[in-house]
């Protein structure tokens, strides 16, 4: 990800509000994995360009985070859906419509005893 796609990833307000929301359910030292059952935290030294922390700090001055730590967990957070959903794209454009097809149809077509039982 590029500076300026990064800056665009942490300025969309949409993007905030559900932020805001993943850290206000958040208790504090811990944060809600994509389980959405809490897991620790862990402290992480970063080398960032200077030009990214000034921006950063600047949405920490107008509120859009309460602090750096927020603005870059979200944005990995963020970022490491995004890889996971073009993965799963990737993975199901793999598959022959055709040949999917047939199998769903030989599923129905063999009724109602060749289902597992739930």
């Amino acid at each position: 990800m590029t500076l300026t796609g990064l800056m665009r990833y942490l300025q969309d307000s949409s993007r905030f509000v559900s932020s805001k929301r993943l850290f206000d359910r958040a208790s504090e030292g811990m944060m809600l994995h994509h389980t959405g059952a809490p897991m620790p935290k862990t402290k992480l030294a970063v080398t960032l360009d200077s030009s990214l922390v000034g921006e950063v700090d600047n949405l920490v001055k107008e509120r859009r985070f309460a602090n750096r730590s927020q603005a870059i967990e979200v944005a990995v957070s963020e970022k490491l859906q995004r890889l996971a959903q073009t993965r799963l794209a990737r993975e199901c454009a793999r598959l022959d419509p055709s040949e999917e097809r047939a199998l769903a149809e030989e599923g129905l077509a063999g009724g109602k005893d060749t289902w597992p039982e739930y």
